[in-house]
């Protein structure tokens, strides 16, 4: 999608840093971070958000999954991170491309918001 923020990101028009990258998933530090360690998994394909993950695409999760947790372990916080994902405006997304977040390196509350 041409007006997506995470598609150009994907794109390399608009700069992020990088944690990990392949075919299918993009992985760089949040530039508003919550937590010491802030990070987003996305694919590579556009996808609206969780609701979009099918049993046609769900081996992309379980990836996203897998690196989220390699990325934390790696990042000093495989002990203890939160995963959060956001389905539509009453979950609080505000980037409508499937991303999941990955933070720690602080206690983490609940409820969170």
């Amino acid at each position: 999608m041409t007006d997506c923020l995470f598609c150009k990101i994907i794109a390399g028009d608009i700069p992020a840093e990088t944690l990990y990258q392949d075919d299918d998933i993009l992985a760089f530090r949040d530039i508003s971070p919550q937590a010491p360690q802030h990070f987003l998994i996305i694919p590579k394909k556009h996808l609206n958000g969780p609701a979009a993950i099918t049993a046609g695409n769900e081996e992309l999760f379980g990836k996203m999954m897998r690196v989220g947790a390699e990325l934390a372990a790696q990042n000093g916080i495989g002990e203890g991170f939160r995963v959060v994902l956001n389905n539509g405006e009453q979950a609080g997304q505000t980037v409508f491309h499937l991303h999941m977040h990955i933070l720690g390196g602080r206690p983490m509350t609940w409820p969170p918001g």
